[in-house]
């Protein structure tokens, strides 16, 4: 049985080169897996200038060790990218599964179109279930037939849950224990049935850092352009990796062009988390001592008891 601590080095490095335009002039690489790569989906047809995968009609099911083969960092990011179909829209269905050998669940992604929510399922040190049921009502958009990318950001103490970039809801967590490879993953399955759902599936990744679901900018989605970040630094190392330009914030402004014009007051943010419990006080003193009560109430009268004929004394026994 292994069990894997949140060291990054439990992640390779992503290959995204082919998939997204490399227009970020920065040096930074990024950690994590490809699960379209590693469960071999075949590609399928091109949607709405969108390459889709095929899901067939068997389990999309392999061992963990051969998905994650040094196991899951403690924090991480799961984008998904799909569309739902009208026979599907109502479904419940595992976006990703993974159980550990004795058939626990350790972690788990669940959309549910008939609830309109989303689930996310933890395992917790005494092997207990830690469930974050996420129903804002801006996750109803997921549910209408139209392309959506689903990202979750799971922190050490906390569970967010983003809807084409947008963050939709943080939930505090309890402390989750590490994951054993020794079991199975399942991607893109019916709760009811274990078969694969049918939906158009672009694609499913999993990022070894939790802010990547935050700093996700969509800008591979139609219709979304994002300027590139420029650096100002001549000696600055080649591009690594294709993805970083969908998260990165806009690029800063030298002073000479920067805007003097007083700044607009931006949209309330969310709620923030709700603080820890507070510690039990000490220990109150003694009250004063309390005012004499009224008087009683005359009590019930007694009932009359008769006696019992007297017994044989003891000179009578000698007598007999």
């Amino acid at each position: 049985m292994i069990f894997l601590s949140s060291a990054d080095h439990t992640c390779p490095p992503m290959k995204l080169e082919e998939k997204w335009p490399t227009n970020v002039n920065i040096h930074r690489e990024f950690t994590g897996f490809d699960l379209a790569q590693k469960f071999l989906l075949r590609k399928g047809t091109v949607t709405d200038n969108r390459l889709l995968l095929r899901l067939g009609s068997k389990p999309l099911f392999k061992p963990t060790e051969s998905v994650f083969p040094n196991g899951l960092s403690h924090e991480y990011s799961i984008i998904a990218t799909f569309r739902l179909r009208k026979t599907t829209k109502k479904d419940r269905w595992f976006v990703l599964q993974i159980f550990d050998k004795g058939g626990d669940t350790q972690v788990s992604l669940i959309v549910d179109g008939a609830k309109k929510t989303v689930e996310f399922l933890a395992q917790g040190f005494l092997k207990n279930s830690l469930l974050y049921v996420f129903k804002n009502r801006d996750l109803h958009a997921l549910f209408d037939r139209q392309f959506h990318k689903l990202g979750v950001s799971v922190e050490s103490n906390a569970v967010s849950v983003y809807l084409d970039c947008k963050l939709i809801e943080r939930q505090v967590t309890a402390e989750r224990s590490g994951m054993n490879v020794s079991g199975r993953t399942f991607i893109t399955t019916r709760v009811e049935d274990g078969r694969p759902v049918d939906i158009e599936l672009q694609e499913i990744l999993i990022f070894c850092d939790g802010r990547i679901a935050d700093l996700d900018r969509c800008c591979d989605s139609p219709g979304v352009t994002c300027e590139p970040v420029v650096t100002h630094n001549p000696t600055a190392a080649p591009l690594v990796t294709g993805y970083l330009h969908r998260m990165l914030s806009m690029p800063a402004q030298l002073p000479s062009d920067r805007c003097h014009c007083p700044a607009l007051k931006g949209d309330q943010g969310l709620p923030g988390l709700a603080g820890h419990s507070g510690q039990k006080g000490d220990k109150g003193d003694m009250g004063l001592k309390g005012d004499p009560g009224p008087q009683g109430l005359p009590g019930l009268k007694g009932d009359k008891v008769s006696h019992p004929a007297s017994l044989i004394s003891c000179t009578n026994l000698y007598k007999l």
